[in-house]
């Protein structure tokens, strides 16, 4: 004979059930309103995330300053002229002869594109010419017809080009007065805070500036060694644009495991248009060594503490990010995660309860001696 339900433990569970969705249901309202303010705010908050991104990477120099004693001030100002030259270098010799190599780059694509589409109307594939022009005519009618908003996208260059300039200027102030101020920061958010935040906040803030530092760092480093070996491997085979290609990996690297993708295509691409097959196979197998010495020796070199995300993660991710803020999202998808996952693994610490330890105490005798 089945046991037939009881009435008081399915009502106690609806109720459960009912009172865990209307909570769920709030905590996702709060996060959407959340998300408009941070949208509404954003011409704020981007100089403020650009800031923090180059403070991680100029506060190593700037705390061993401090340490030896230079003021706060002194140093903050010193990281911030240095970071200025370095800047500017990079604009003299790196920005420059890419920018005057673009157009070339652009047609070495184009013509790249041109050749996969001949070789994919060839066998195996098969594929009919009148496929593949009525996919072109259709983009070309698509872009006629939005000829009438050229002058609105020139505007709309120009303005974007503003406001990454004002964005630099203020994120430049920024990174100086996190250098200056930085360490003082934790102590006064937690005389600001009432009871059990004062600890909480502070806790989670100083263990995701350790995390976004450590990604940013070690980023930078494993993009830097990659455009080094890669632009030498390229250089070595005689592929053009090689310093464009380096700039392209290095860019890349900010952006895990779709980037590098990214980055080796093209240029497999340019090396198959501009050298033929044979040395596109070699740029092909230059990049795949590349990216095993990356996988196994520089990333555990260099990233000693690692995210603590999944593979699978990071890629949907990025996917996210690039779906819903296009390059700035894919750029800040990661660190996202990762600082989600740093507050997800404190609030497990903080709800989990302190595993039981074994009574190791004898048990009393009272003076009696077992026979």
């Amino acid at each position: 004979m089945s046991a037939s339900l009881s009435y008081a433990r399915s009502r106690a569970a609806l109720r459960a059930s009912a009172r865990i969705s209307v909570e769920l249901l709030l905590v996702l309202v709060m996060t959407a309103v959340a998300l408009w303010l941070l949208g509404q705010m954003w011409s704020v908050v981007w100089p403020l995330i650009v800031g923090l991104l180059l403070t991680t990477l100029t506060w190593p120099v700037a705390r061993f300053l401090r340490r030896r004693g230079w003021p706060p001030a002194l140093a903050a100002s010193l990281v911030t002229v240095l970071f200025l030259v370095l800047a500017a270098a990079v604009v003299a010799l790196i920005a420059v002869p890419v920018a005057s190599q673009s157009g070339e780059l652009t047609d070495r694509i184009v013509d790249g594109v041109h050749k996969v589409r001949d070789w994919a109307a060839g066998p195996p594939l098969n594929v009919e010419d009148a496929q593949i022009s009525g996919a072109v005519d259709s983009a070309v009618e698509r872009f006629q017809k939005s000829a009438g908003s050229v002058v609105g996208t020139v505007v709309s260059g120009v303005s974007a080009v503003v406001d990454g300039l004002v964005t630099a200027v203020l994120a430049l102030f920024l990174m100086f007065f996190f250098l200056k101020d930085g360490p003082r920061f934790l102590p006064w958010l937690a005389r600001q805070l009432p009871g059990r935040l004062a600890v909480d906040v502070p806790t989670v803030a100083s263990r995701t500036w350790d995390t976004l530092g450590s990604f940013v760092r070690s980023q930078a480093a494993v993009g830097l060694l990659d455009a080094v070996f890669i632009g030498i491997g390229l250089w070595v085979v005689g592929v053009p644009l090689v310093l464009p290609l380096a700039v392209l990996t290095f860019v890349s690297a900010f952006v895990p495991i779709v980037g590098a993708l990214f980055a080796g295509f093209v240029a497999v691409l340019i090396a198959l248009v501009s050298n033929g097959l044979t040395d596109a196979l070699i740029v092909l197998a230059i990049i795949l060594a590349v990216q095993q010495l990356e996988g196994n020796v520089f990333q555990p070199m260099i990233q000693s503490r690692g995210l603590g995300l999944h593979a699978a993660v990071i890629l949907l991710a990025v996917t996210l990010g690039g779906s819903l803020a296009g390059v700035v999202g894919s750029l800040l998808a990661v660190p996202v995660a990762a600082m989600i996952a740093v507050f997800w693994n404190y609030l497990r610490e903080q709800l989990s309860e302190p595993p039981e330890e074994p009574d190791t105490q004898e048990p009393q005798t009272d003076g009696a001696v077992p026979s």
